[in-house]
């Protein structure tokens, strides 16, 4: 056999050169999505633009009274957003608060808990109710779940008056309250909320799981310094998700409270309404009126986009899988 050896002070040869030509293929691919992309980008604008082209005639009139006046009243000229501004941010919250604990326990249960079938039979229960349309979901808490949290206030108010929140004044109405609209929000927004924090906890390492129990520890601790440290990212952005569905529902809250612009610690009294319910009843108002819908809805979707910014912003500091191994 011969053996053939570079001569001596030889250079070493050169490494093949290899272009990145991109194929046909790829760069049809590229623009399609570049341009998917983009155009996602230029519908956000073009809303936008149109909202503030809108809301100009609004604004001209009430000035920055627009953010602080309570009532709105387009036959009187008094247009504000402070009052449909705090119901929707009190009726998202008070969902939040009900939804996000239930969602961790009920994803906890799916992933980790749960035998194959059964698991499988809740991860699609919990998928088909987030398909549910909210108009059911409106209609269901009106006729039926209304009469239910009625009661709930009235002990409320008798037992922890005290807290101002729970607090009434005599002979208040407590039904069509932000309370009750905000637990059937709840109702809504727990399956999405669920789905994304379950699917997280799904991608839990099996390794570092089954290495906790070797070592001795329980199930709940295995959660407890496993699954919930991986699945913080999941957990926060599954929260967040569910708090941009509360504050943009419209049809239940529209059926659910009078659309009653009001600044309220009383959150168990009749009365409340907010941006999207409050459009929605009204949407067919002119003129001036219309400028104001336009007004509000202008706020509605700042207020969105800074959540879901700030919401980006908290995920990408609480990525999942961060703190497992503590």
């Amino acid at each position: 056999m011969t053996v053939t050896t570079p001569a001596p002070g030889a250079p070493p040869p050169e490494p093949l050169a290899i272009a990145d030509v991109p194929s046909r293929a790829d760069r049809v691919f590229r623009r399609l999505t570049t341009g998917a992309g983009l155009s996602v980008l230029g519908l956000l604008v073009v809303i936008g633009f149109f909202l503030v082209y809108r809301s100009v005639p609004a604004f001209r009139i009430s000035g920055f009274g627009f953010f602080s006046t309570v009532q709105f009243d387009a036959a009187s000229g008094q247009l504000g957003v402070l009052g449909l501004l705090y119901g929707t941010i009190v009726v998202a919250l008070i969902a939040v608060v009900f939804a996000v604990p239930l969602s961790i326990l009920a994803a906890l249960f799916i992933s980790d808990y749960a035998s194959g079938r059964v698991r499988g039979f809740l991860t699609g229960l919990v998928d088909l109710l987030a398909a549910i349309p909210s108009l059911l979901y409106g209609l269901w808490g009106f006729s039926f779940l209304r009469p239910y949290i009625t009661p709930l206030s009235e002990w409320l108010t008798s037992n922890l008056g005290w807290f101002p929140l729970f607090s009434t004044k005599p002979g208040a109405i407590l039904f069509n309250s932000m309370f009750v609209a905000g637990l059937v929000v709840s109702l809504m927004v727990i399956p999405i909320t669920t789905s994304v924090i379950r699917e997280v906890f799904t991608q839990t390492p099996a390794g570092e799981k089954e290495a906790a129990l070797a070592l001795g520890s329980t199930r709940w601790g295995m959660v407890r310094t496993v699954v919930l440290p991986f699945g913080r990212g999941g957990i926060v952005g599954g929260s967040m998700l569910g708090l941009g569905r509360a504050l943009g529902e419209t049809i239940a809250v529209s059926l659910l409270l009078p659309q009653v612009p009001q600044v309220t610690t009383h959150l168990l009294e009749f009365g409340g309404a907010t941006i999207s319910g409050f459009i929605a009843n009204n949407a067919g108002m002119s003129g001036l009126g219309l400028n104001g819908l336009m007004a509000a809805g202008l706020v509605l979707f700042v207020f969105t986009l800074a959540t879901n910014f700030t919401a980006s912003v908290i995920i990408s500091r609480s990525r999942s899988g961060v703190g497992v191994d503590a």
